[in-house]
């Protein structure tokens, strides 16, 4: 098993005698409860000044009979895919894919045949294990309209019947918020009444209300900086607001595995882009000296600005940006840092208050903190906070503020309502207690989960809990025998993970009761068994229960 701790300094592991493994990290074949003590040593001798708790991601290695099966199954996938096309081409299997007109023929394809050989041969034999249509709120569990196919998932035709309480390890609902009952709903439904859904223009016209203005400042206070600013969609939070921040002459340090918002940003806003390895200091390092050594090419001109992209919690991978080593790289490099709090605010932290409070460190040393309110706060839209001199220039820059239709009041509604809750500003520990329990919940599911012997990825502290599948015919397989059992989870494969690390990616809630996780937990642990999914070769020993408390928050033990 990887298990990393601290700062990945090579003069550390070298006086530790371990070699660095994948991404930097090291590897440790100790079983879990065997290495805590050697953890907490190495930790103090080499990262006492950096960070205030232990710090545990485990990535274990994909075993070596897993990775050669997983190359056979595509392979074959790909044969037969051939195979199939040849069959369409000659009119023996009937074809369902867009083609081009015949008069067309000389015209610049429009349709490339190589890039979509994967979605018509591997993405189309599971398509249903994606896109389902629920018909409920989507809380703790949802109700789900049942659909069926007779063309092998080209079409689907609906059944009429519903599928009811469906256990949700799906949605982003970290705290629960996302619920048609309780103070939110309530308040989102009179402001609706009174004031409607749409605003019709944007902020610099006529579409700048009061109740934004509350939202902007009540974020701001929450994440303890001057000034904020929403938007009223978290992908264009990131894709618009990049440009405007950096361009040409610029140089963009970019995390390998950051969202696709994070990367269109980049890419839009034409300035140079260099991507270092995830969450591995070591190689961010590098590309910095390197940056200021060198300038820009050719010219050799100093940079005129270095940004560096990173998220807090890494939806794929469950793990957690390194903040105490990037923001010391920051400092001695004079770098600027863009942080992408959109899955770590509400989630992570004492008060809910994201990666900078996890790590307990001062929200002033991120430069940029862009968060959504789609996942904790259950509305849409998203944010950016930083000084106040940050602020008004995007106010006026920032394609997103200039051009885009204000934010919903409702939506307003919904997000000001759950921040008071979460910073008890609305007089009751409801906030609190909901981000006690989704620790709780997060701690107590990886540890059951590793018990039975899977695969886990991320940190200990992460609600994103990815479950590795691998071979390609146990994404769909997966899926389907899960919403058999009533659970309704996300799969993921190929070419949004490497093509050998495929995985179920679980989200925790804090909405999900103990006996929620408990069912979930024997049906995953059941049709693990049924598919052959239990792969990890560091069985853990199972563990008593004990309440959890602010120890157990601490310890992350």
């Amino acid at each position: 098993m990887t298990e990393s701790e601290g700062n990945k300094n090579e003069d550390c592991h070298a006086a530790n005698g371990v070699k660095p493994g994948r991404n930097g990290m090291v590897k440790n074949h100790h079983h879990h409860h065997q290495y805590q003590k050697q953890e907490k040593v190495y930790h103090a001798a080499c990262n006492g000044e950096l960070y205030s708790r232990p710090f545990i991601e485990s990535f274990e290695e994909t075993p070596m009979l897993v990775a050669v099966l997983t190359y056979m199954g595509y392979g074959i996938l790909t044969i037969f895919g051939y195979l199939r096309d040849f069959m369409r081409e000659w009119k023996i299997e009937k074809c369902h894919i867009a083609r081009e007109r015949e008069e067309q023929k000389d015209f610049v394809p429009l349709y490339q045949d190589f890039e979509n050989f994967y979605t018509r041969n591997l993405y189309m034999r599971i398509r249903d294990s994606w896109n389902r249509p629920i018909c409920s709120v989507p809380g703790a569990t949802f109700d789900l309209a049942e659909r069926s196919s007779n063309d092998y998932n080209w079409t689907f035709e609906y059944t009429g019947r519903v599928v009811k309480d469906v256990i949700n390890l799906g949605s982003y609902n970290y705290l629960g918020f996302a619920e048609n009952t309780g103070a939110c709903a309530t308040a989102a439904g009179e402001v609706t009444v009174k004031l409607g859904v749409g605003v019709a223009s944007t902020r610099q016209e006529m579409g700048n209300l009061d109740r934004h203005e509350e939202l902007e400042k009540l974020a701001a206070s929450f994440l303890g900086v001057e000034s904020a600013m929403a938007f009223g969609m978290g992908f264009a939070t990131n894709s618009m607001n990049i440009p405007a921040i950096a361009g040409k002459g610029c140089l963009i340090l970019s995390d390998e595995l950051n969202h696709a918002s994070l990367v269109l940003g980049a890419r839009l806003s034409g300035s140079t882009i260099r991507v270092f390895k995830h969450n591995n200091m070591q190689s961010l390092e590098k590309l910095l000296r390197d940056a200021i050594v060198h300038g820009q090419p050719r010219t050799h001109r100093p940079w005129k600005k270095i940004l560096i992209l990173v998220e807090g919690i890494y939806s794929m991978e469950g793990s957690i940006i390194r903040l105490p080593e990037v923001i010391a790289l920051k400092k001695k490099y004079k770098a600027y840092l863009y942080l992408d709090e959109a899955h770590s605010i509400g989630a992570l932290g004492p008060n809910g208050r994201g990666v900078v409070e996890y790590f307990g460190l001062d929200p002033k040393d991120v430069d940029v903190m862009m968060g959504t309110f789609t996942k904790s706060f259950g509305a849409a839209g998203g944010y950016i906070g930083g000084r106040k001199d940050l602020i008004d220039y995007l106010r006026n820059h920032s394609h997103s503020a200039v051009y885009a239709t204000s934010m919903s009041l409702p939506v307003v509604e919904q997000i000001i309502t759950s921040m008071k809750c979460i910073m008890g500003k609305d007089g009751t520990t409801i906030g609190r207690s909901r981000i006690q329990r989704l620790a709780e919940n997060t701690v107590y599911f990886r540890r059951r989960l590793r018990e039975m012997g899977f695969i886990i990825y991320g940190n200990n502290d992460s609600p994103v809990v990815p479950m590795m599948l691998y071979m390609p015919a146990k994404i769909g397989a997966f899926g389907r025998e899960m919403l058999k059992r009533n659970i309704g989870v996300v799969v993921v494969g190929f070419p949004a993970t490497p093509i050998i690390e495929s995985r179920a990616r679980f989200c925790i809630s804090a909405a999900h009761t103990k006996e929620m996780l408990d069912r979930a937990l024997d049906v995953i642990s059941e049709v693990g068994d049924l598919l052959q999914l239990k792969y990890s070769r560091h069985k853990v020993l199972p563990s008593l229960d004990r309440p959890f408390d602010e120890t157990t928050y601490e310890e992350n033990e």
